[in-house]
């Protein structure tokens, strides 16, 4: 069992609950983000997330910068779209209209693919969406990269895998994806304050053939990468050092800005912005823990306890907000209370049972899956129902 202090399993949809061994990491001593044994251990975690990925293209980029899943959308608004350049967002609900707003913030046109709550836009729908005009990105929960390749295939495909990845299977070459993004506290185990992004080859051609510089600094890829555009010579406030840069590579000098996420995979102290040492300690247990067993078996076992609790919440009588099986993910579920009861009602009951619980998603990734020596899936399940029969909750025949 943990050795953690006793508190409520932690059961939302992120942040989830971490191995012990991966909070022990986030106390190791403080160290310098350019000495070699850091830049070892970030050398490690970005090769070990080409393999969550599931990618061995060297042209692929991974990218672990300090801050939230957000980051990931600013990351592909500002370097892989340009002003009035079209992006389609297919609709699943809440976050759809957040990534549509940043690519707004970025003078990107959005247009959204809705479908009722619960369900999402079906093929034919993204297929008629993709003929009616060249988009320059589409962005998805989850992929249809081969319809997009066939109908549009110069539209680059982005999934917003913030609550997928390392619960649900990724094949980021296999499946011709171009920008996956996540977060650390989710399905990859790991405390909140990471952003975590695989670019394709081909993003990374596309954010290189850019005429306009990025509108963001931080999360430019400008900044985390070298700077090696010529053409942006022409782009109006430019800074001096920067118009240096590209007068030196129209030179065939190799003066450019340190390429940050490339030195450190290749074990290479460099420096742009300061990263969090404690948390790439964390990133690497977490990695490491994946990885010391096959990906299938992983993600079997989030497939099977979700099963599990969709299972009770049918018995329970109760509705999925998602109905078909094929739109259910399997490291959440989100759960309609019955006809007149409210959140304030039913969570004490679960809280009083040890189970923390906000709205009725159900959250069930990482350790609480597949450590077997945890029950807090099985005890979670207990608890919601046990809550329910405290509120006179009774199943309708």
């Amino acid at each position: 069992m943990s050795n953690q202090e006793p508190h409520p399993a932690l059961l939302i949809p992120g942040p989830i609950e971490f191995d012990d061994a991966v909070l022990n990491s986030m106390s190791h001593y403080s160290e310098s983000h350019v000495g070699a044994p850091f830049v070892k251990t970030f050398s490690e975690a970005l090769k070990m997330l080409r393999q969550l990925f599931q990618t061995s293209d060297p042209s692929s980029q991974p990218f672990v910068i300090s801050g939230s899943g957000t980051l990931g959308w600013d990351q592909v608004a500002a370097n892989l779209a340009e002003p009035g350049d079209e992006a389609l967002v297919l609709h699943t609900g809440y976050f759809a209209d957040s990534f549509a707003d940043c690519f707004e913030t970025y003078g990107v046109k959005a247009t959204q693919l809705k479908a009722p709550i619960g369900d999402r836009p079906q093929l034919d729908e993204v297929e008629a969406a993709l003929k009616e005009k060249t988009y320059k990105i589409i962005t998805v929960t989850h992929a249809l990269s081969e319809l997009v390749h066939r109908v549009s295939p110069e539209t680059l495909v982005v999934v917003d895998g913030v609550c997928s990845v390392g619960s649900e299977e990724i094949r980021f070459d296999d499946w011709g994806l171009d920008v996956v993004l996540t977060a650390s506290q989710k399905g990859v185990g790991c405390p909140a304050g990471l952003s975590i992004v695989m670019a394709s080859g081909r993003a990374m051609e596309r954010f290189k053939a850019r005429k306009t510089r990025p509108t963001s600094y931080f999360a430019s890829w400008r900044n985390w990468l070298p700077s090696t555009f010529p053409h942006l010579l022409s782009v109006p406030g430019l800074p001096a050092f920067q118009q240096q840069i590209c007068k030196s590579w129209e030179n065939g000098a190799r003066l450019t800005t340190p390429p940050v996420m490339q030195n450190y995979e290749a074990n290479k102290p460099s420096y742009f912005a300061t990263p969090s040492p404690q948390l790439i300690h964390a990133l690497h247990t977490s990695l490491s823990q994946i990885l010391s067993r096959p990906l299938d078996q992983r993600f079997a076992d989030h497939r099977a306890a979700s099963k599990k609790v969709k299972q009770t919440v049918a018995d329970l009588g109760l509705k999925q907000l998602a109905t078909k099986p094929e739109n259910q993910a399997n490291g959440m579920t989100a759960i309609y209370l019955p006809e007149g009861l409210t959140p304030p009602e039913i969570l004490p009951n679960l809280l009083k049972r040890g189970i923390a619980a906000k709205y009725i998603r159900f959250g069930h990734m990482g350790v609480s899956v597949v450590d077997p020596k945890r029950d807090d899936i099985d005890r979670a399940c207990a608890a919601l129902k046990e809550g329910l029969s405290d509120v006179g909750y009774k199943k309708a025949e």
